[in-house]
């Protein structure tokens, strides 16, 4: 059942709501009042361009909705409808002034409302490149899909995928530079291997660096002396961390154990003359007793 669902997913959106569930089954399309339609709850576009739907509203204005929207029946509100798929058709019909558009009602569970809401987006490539790698995770986390099945469904390669996959491993500040469209899919990749992506990013963007541009200069930052650095300092095992906390009970001071190979050195810290003498005086009077 779930490989023949990813079959249907590859083929597209049509195939993904079954055969059996076509406009003549539901009964086509038909006329509803655009006050009586909702946005998506599930709907994976953050934002949609002022431009896009001024464009959009006028080739309505000409030619009409010619493509009628996917909504089911809204969950909270009776007789009313929610937004599966079409809502920019919906935004650019308000602005073109029209009363009613073509709608086609199916009925579906919130799973699969999302599940189509995500795969007629990225099929159509109107998301934006962190929309798709979020559209991606959710695809995964609530679906169950491995990046080859998902790859198969929206039907890209699998290393596309696993390209948009990992841009959610950015610096929030790097990407809403690239949601904001300062930076593009390729350029935020090569940031992904830079020792200080943020700052790298806002230089690229200043610049106007290209993708390769920003390669050469990730490369660059990886082989300064500086990196190490930026990457801040080596993590401490556990059992380092526990011999600190373990002498820094017993002589009531913070310790700092660094290790490198074989040697190291121990560091203790004291706020006042009065624990540095404490301290001094604990060491004599050990020294002595031995």
């Amino acid at each position: 059942m779930m490989a023949e669902k990813r079959r249907n997913l590859g083929r597209g959106l049509s195939a993904l709501l079954g055969e059996d569930t076509s406009a003549e089954r539901a009964g086509g399309p038909r006329q509803v009042g655009v006050a009586k339609l909702h946005p998506g709850r599930y709907q994976p576009r953050r934002t949609m361009g002022e431009d896009e739907l001024k464009d959009l509203a006028q080739s309505i204005r000409e030619m009409g909705v010619l493509q009628p929207i996917l909504v089911r029946e809204h969950p909270d509100r009776s007789g009313e409808f929610e937004i599966i798929a079409g809502e920019r058709r919906w935004r650019a019909a308000q602005l073109a002034q029209l009363h009613e558009v073509p709608v086609l009602v199916k009925v579906l569970s919130n799973k699969e409302t999302l599940e189509v809401a995500l795969v007629e987006n990225l099929q159509r490539e109107d998301l934006s490149p962190l929309e798709e790698a979020v559209g991606l995770q959710r695809l995964m986390d609530e679906f169950g899909h491995t990046q080859e099945a998902l790859a198969r469904a929206v039907g890209k390669s699998r290393s596309h995928v696993a390209n948009m996959l990992r841009l959610l491993g950015l610096p929030d500040a790097v990407k809403a530079m690239l949601d904001a469209g300062d930076l593009s899919a390729g350029h935020a990749r090569a940031l992904l291997a830079a020792p200080a992506p943020e700052a790298l990013a806002r230089e690229v963007a200043e610049k106007g660096l290209s993708v390769r541009q920003t390669e050469q200069l990730v490369q660059r930052a990886a082989r300064s002396p500086r990196t190490a650095a930026t990457r801040g300092p080596k993590q401490k095992d556990a059992d380092t961390r526990a011999l600190e906390t373990d002498l820094s009970d017993r002589l009531g001071l913070r310790v700092a154990i660094a290790s490198k190979g074989r040697e190291g050195s121990v560091t203790l810290y004291y706020k006042s003359l009065d624990q540095l003498d404490g301290l001094l005086q604990r060491l004599s009077g050990q020294a002595a007793g031995d």
